[in-house]
């Protein structure tokens, strides 16, 4: 270091030891630091131009600093600072393709290519004669068309409000209960043709259901304009500004009661209803026609996968589950855990970012926020809230606001909105497969403690670990549940049988 308590600023001059130590003579830093070295006492005295260089050489400081250290934490210390973490995230990138490249090469060498495409085409029929799925989403058309109908009759007041609901109640409750009587007692049909049949009545019903609620708020809307109009003094409007001025191109009820409308809002990427939807200007074809690609190749890459991963992975966790193996049950599920994730979530952007972007851009629907950050989730209650934004709005506005609005709770609302999809989830699940074990149902309410537990007890980074780590392993324990009861059920029953 300097000697700076030195009289008059004085420098000392280096020995030559330092020098001596550098091995190959005294050139390079050693001999630039002697240079630099020479003191202003018993030397010659430093010119202007000399003075001014060494200044700004040690910014600007009449003294020559030595020093290459300070204060400073280590980049992986939080206190740093630092957050480029980009090499990182590519090495794991890389590592997690390696990784799962063994894993396949290692599947392909012991089992061979078991991908079959004819085997997909029948998950979906058992006799080519008999297309039992389609005919139930064709005849769901039924319902769509009672439903308009009864919202007709109310708008010109043929039918009173009780007896609207009375009717839409019926329609809706038989939206449910009617495919799932089929698909329960008919032989022909198969379990993924069901739950292609009982998702499409699942969306109706939804959709039906939104659009009876949100023409009631406009009727109850008209009517208080009506009256607040009839004390005023004033001429009503008919529509449901209340004799506001509309913007041009807009449409006010009744004016939507028309089957163009009805059919734009049952095929839009929305489970909400309402008068008018934000439209885009054009169709872009080449963002369409990205989207069908995607569309087609991961729906390969989706049915190659479970039928060259998956299935051999359940089909081999069947013997631990009949001998109660513990240690070998752990292992399968793990084992099953990367490809189950790894389709999930090829599954999410096929269908959320694919998909709906595909339909909403055929039918110029504008508003494609149909997901959100939830891979950023540090709580269960926000990954629920973000991951699936189409059904997230409508629990929101037909289900969870008017329980509040009605004097209940927040936690009461949000555990009804927790049953609520609970009960779908086991729908779609155990009438198909003709068994009611309640896994689904069980899982989805496990989310409430779960939730409680990861907001109270982690936080940050560890609450997003563990709303991943609950995403990896929840859903291979619901198949693994799902799939021993199944082989249990129909496999050994018949073997004993015979």
């Amino acid at each position: 270091m300097s000697d700076r308590g030195g009289a008059g600023g004085s420098r000392r001059r280096r020995t030559g030891s330092r020098t001596s130590g550098q091995g190959g003579g005294g050139g390079g830093p050693a001999a630039a630091e002697e240079v630099r070295d020479v003191g202003a006492s018993g030397d010659a005295p430093a010119s202007a131009p000399e003075k001014d260089k060494d200044r700004d050489a040690n910014g600007g400081s009449g003294s020559w600093d030595l020093r290459c250290h300070r204060l400073q934490d280590s980049l992986f210390s939080s206190d740093s600072g630092f957050s480029n973490y980009r090499g990182i995230l590519n090495w794991c990138v890389v590592m997690l393709i390696l990784s799962n490249a063994r894993l396949f090469l290692e599947n392909l060498i012991k089992y061979g290519i078991l991908v079959d495409p004819i085997q997909v085409v029948s998950l979906f029929l058992k006799d080519p004669y008999s297309w039992p799925a389609l005919c139930l989403i064709i005849v769901a058309n039924a319902f769509a068309v009672a439903a308009f109908h009864v919202e007709k009759r109310l708008a010109v007041g043929a039918l009173t409000e009780q007896a609207g609901l009375l009717l839409h109640t019926l329609n809706l409750v038989t939206i449910l209960c009617f495919p799932a009587s089929v698909a329960f007692l008919l032989e022909s049909i198969t379990p993924v043709g069901s739950v292609l049949a009982l998702m499409t009545y699942t969306i109706l019903f939804l959709k039906l259901f939104s659009y009876q609620h949100v023409n009631l708020w406009c009727r109850e809307h008209r009517a208080s304009a009506k009256a607040k109009a009839a004390s005023t003094g004033k001429k009503a409007n008919g529509g449901t500004n209340g004799g506001a001025a509309q913007p041009p191109g807009t449409v006010s009820y009744p004016d939507n009661l028309t089957y163009g409308d009805l059919y734009y809002f049952l095929f839009a990427p929305t489970l909400c209803y309402e008068l008018n939807f934000p439209r885009s200007p054009r169709i872009r074809k080449r963002f369409l026609l990205r989207r069908l690609l995607e569309m087609l190749f991961f729906t390969q890459l989706q049915v190659g996968l479970i039928q060259q991963w998956m299935v051999p992975t359940i089909q081999n966790s069947m013997k631990p589950f009949k001998d109660m193996d513990y240690s070998r049950i752990i292992e399968r599920l793990l084992k099953l855990a990367v490809p189950n994730h790894l389709i999930w979530l090829i599954f999410f952007y096929w269908l959320f970012h694919s998909c709906l972007n595909a339909v909403a851009e055929l039918m110029q629907f504008g508003d494609r926020e149909f997901y959100r950050d939830w891979w950023n989730s540090e709580s269960v209650t926000y990954f629920w809230q973000n991951w699936n934004i189409p059904v997230h709005k409508w629990c929101l506005r037909h289900f969870y606001k008017p329980m509040v609005r009605r004097g209940y709770s927040k936690w009461v609302a949000r555990t009804g909105v927790f049953l609520a999809s609970a009960f779908f989830h086991e729908y779609l699940v155990s009438i198909p497969l003709r068994m009611f074990r309640l896994w689904a149902f069980t899982g989805m309410m496990a989310q409430l403690p779960l939730a409680w537990i990861v907001s109270r007890f982690f936080r940050g980074n560890y609450g997003n670990a563990a709303v991943w780590l609950s995403l990896i392993i929840g859903q291979p324990v619901a198949v693994l549940m799902y799939v021993h009861d199944y082989y249990v059920l129909h496999h050994e029953a018949l073997a004993a049988e015979a």
